[in-house]
């Protein structure tokens, strides 16, 4: 017992002594290799959880600078004012400018050759008109998951081929936005259709609100009946669009109306009283009002 007793002071008495010396010592610098292991690591880990990547973050929709008329724009094969192709085009799949890939991946073989430019392009992608480069997994896998598939502004219902800005999403109701009428849509975007905050269903409170749709829910009504609800998520889907509602008091949600923005028309009404003119902007989304052309008298 006394050997056993004095060996396990001995081993006690290193470990602290090791202890000691790795408080004492710098902690050691990451390389290169670290560093892009730990970046993939954190990668992967958001790709289980499903995290969806901002839109303004995907090589698809970056700023691009045109060389001939220094337009900002989009990223895209060819400049949208002037027709020009950029000297150093971007994948959007990878996002990458010059391609060092010296076997395997590379459609076009190009062994002990790094290429950019027009060498580094494989094809165009339709939906967001932006160079894909040669490598077999952007051809193969970008059109099918291309965040631009479905963009079209819900305020001016232009898609990617018909304006030069790049695409939002709306922080409220996530729907896309163009560069035009980002700020203007989402300003009026925490309003509701109705009057009050009452439920659509009843007379009670609503507790929940659906940016998308404008309504609000009570407790009994924003769950469908016969359908099970899990436990653990907290954001319960719209039972009109499937969108994920959210309480009203985490919003500063509005029922008062105010139509305002770039898609107003102005309104000339010649008054019998007086002879100036009343400016009024009226919604062309309204049936009931009406924009007439000024009358000359």
């Amino acid at each position: 017992m006394a050997g056993l007793s004095e060996g396990w002071g001995r081993f006690a008495g290193k470990e602290e002594k090791r202890k000691e010396g790795e408080r004492g010592k710098m902690p050691k610098k990451k390389t290169g290799a670290r560093k892009k292991a730990e970046k993939q690591r954190e990668i992967q880990k958001k790709i289980r959880a499903n995290v969806q990547k901002e839109l303004a973050l995907h090589p698809c929709n970056l700023l691009m600078h045109c060389d001939q008329c220094e337009h900002d724009q989009k990223s895209r094969a060819f400049c949208y004012f002037c027709g020009a192709v950029n000297k150093s085009p971007i994948c959007c799949a990878c996002g990458k400018q010059k391609c060092m890939m010296r076997s395997g991946d590379c459609v076009v073989k190009h062994g002990g050759k790094h290429t950019t430019g027009m060498q580094m392009v494989g094809a165009i992608c339709d939906f967001c008109e932006a160079f894909i480069c040669h490598g077999m997994n952007c051809l193969t896998t970008h059109a099918c998951s291309c965040p631009l598939r479905d963009a079209e502004c819900i305020e001016c219902k232009r898609g990617v081929w018909d304006h030069g800005g790049r695409i939002y999403r709306c922080s409220f109701c996530n729907v896309f936005l163009c560069e035009d009428d980002q700020f203007e849509h989402q300003a009026s975007c925490q309003q509701l259709d109705s009057e009050n905050y009452k439920c659509i269903s009843c007379n009670r409170l609503g507790q929940y609100t659906c940016m998308r749709c404008k309504i609000c829910f009570c407790d009994d009504h924003v769950k469908r009946k016969g359908v099970k609800y899990d436990k653990n998520v907290r954001e319960i889907p719209c039972p009109k669009c499937g969108y994920a509602t959210s309480e009203t008091k985490d919003f500063s949600v509005s029922v008062r109306r105010h139509t305002f923005g770039r898609q107003m028309l102005a309104d000339y009404d010649d008054s019998e009283d007086s002879g100036d003119d009343d400016n009024s902007y009226c919604s062309p989304t309204d049936e009931e009002s009406s924009c007439d052309e000024p009358t000359t008298s």
